[in-house]
């Protein structure tokens, strides 16, 4: 369908190039800007073909707009956003950085991180099926091992063997007949639980010092100041000595395996 789509759209384009720029003197000498009349028209399919292409379509509408939950699914965007949100909640700054930062952030790491799983599904799969080298249902199964692979390395056997025990499934003799229905969701619970665990020890440096300052301003009688008032700048202040935010990034990059 791919073959027969992009032509075709091709073709409409070059088409509508054409005629704009043929009518170019017939267009500027309006004086309103006409506006076009689109039309959907929902008929009977008469053939088959006609059913199974309607179905094509509607299918890759249905990916497309879920291709946002898999890429926060099966890419390392889930543990980069956890702990950088648990950076921010740690610092108890409340919306310093907003979340349009973190998330453009967690969104630029997760590239980085996956980019050679990007690279090796271009030159293995997507290439070759560009060129008609190999097929569409080879490229799915070529290009979905790289992938398979990074997931594997980040997704604990103990998760993995709880899915595979719920759906009923034998144990894989190989890593690349595990099923993804299976890998999937063991692989964002071993996502969550690496996540939390990298927020609780950002958590236990931070907690220190409202301890530290809570117990001080107890000692002083000032039960009325909130110690959160008076850490949060101690907080801020150790953040930025130590390179906080290198030291995040750094341990977050580097935890993917």
């Amino acid at each position: 369908m791919k073959n027969k789509l992009l032509p075709a759209l091709l073709g409409s384009i070059i088409v509508v190039a054409f005629v704009c720029y043929f009518n170019r003197g017939t267009a500027l000498a309006q004086p309103v800007l006409p506006i076009p009349d689109i039309n959907l028209n929902i008929g009977t399919a008469e053939e088959p073909q006609q059913m199974v292409g309607t179905l094509q379509l509607l299918l890759l509408l249905a990916v497309l707009s879920l291709a946002p939950a898999f890429m926060i699914l099966v890419t390392s965007f889930t543990r980069i956003v956890i702990v950088l949100s648990f950076v921010r909640n740690a610092l108890a700054t409340q919306q310093i950085p907003p979340n349009q930062v973190i998330i453009g952030l967690a969104i630029f790491l997760s590239f980085f991180v996956m980019t050679p799983v990007f690279n090796q599904i271009n030159e293995e799969a997507l290439s070759p099926y560009l060129e008609e080298e190999i097929s569409f249902e080879e490229a799915v199964n070529i290009g979905s091992y790289p992938l398979k692979e990074f997931m594997l390395n980040n997704t604990r056997e103990k998760d993995l063997a709880l899915f595979l025990e719920i759906a009923e499934t034998e144990r894989p003799a190989d890593r690349g007949e595990v099923p993804f229905r299976a890998l999937v969701p063991a692989f964002v619970l071993s996502e969550l639980k690496t996540a939390f665990q990298m927020g609780f020890i950002l958590f236990i440096p931070f907690l220190v010092i409202d301890m530290v300052v809570a117990s001080a301003l107890m000692a002083m009688g000032m039960f009325m100041l909130p110690p959160v008032i008076v850490s949060l700048p101690f907080k801020i202040l150790l953040f930025v000595l130590v390179d906080g935010w290198h030291l995040v990034v750094q341990s977050l990059v580097e935890s993917f395996a």
